[in-house]
């Protein structure tokens, strides 16, 4: 039980858990304005393009007395698949960019290795 209350100790206390608490109210942020993005700007325009009374929020299919508004649903998914995209882009490309950028090269001794392998290669007969 100690062994568990030190590690959560440090968990908590070492950065851990605030990178985290960050990291949460980014995401929150960046969703918000990725949703205004979608129903405030994309899908008006969509609606402007295909027929509608209300735009793409008065897209529904009547099912007897019931209407399911697949209007709304058509918006989460463009939503969604922005946000996707926009991570994509984020996390493999420019992090991955990134990562490569400080990827070290090879040390002293190792660029003095290489020089004397390919000393010796030449000599083979």
């Amino acid at each position: 039980m100690r062994k568990s209350l030190e590690e959560f100790k440090d968990f908590a206390f070492k950065g851990n858990l605030i990178d985290l608490a960050v990291a949460v109210v980014l995401g929150v942020a960046f969703g918000k304005i990725v949703d205004s993005l979608v129903k405030h700007l994309i899908m008006p325009f969509v609606g402007l393009l295909l027929p509608g009374e209300q735009g793409y929020l008065g897209w529904k299919i009547a099912v007897g007395a019931k209407e399911i508004p697949y209007g709304l649903f058509l918006g989460e998914v463009v939503n969604f698949l922005i946000v996707a995209f926009v991570l994509y882009i984020f996390i493999v490309k420019i992090v991955g960019l990134v990562m490569k950028a400080k990827e070290p090269g090879p040390s002293k001794q190792e660029v003095l290795l290489a020089e004397i392998r390919d000393l010796l290669k030449a000599k083979r007969p």
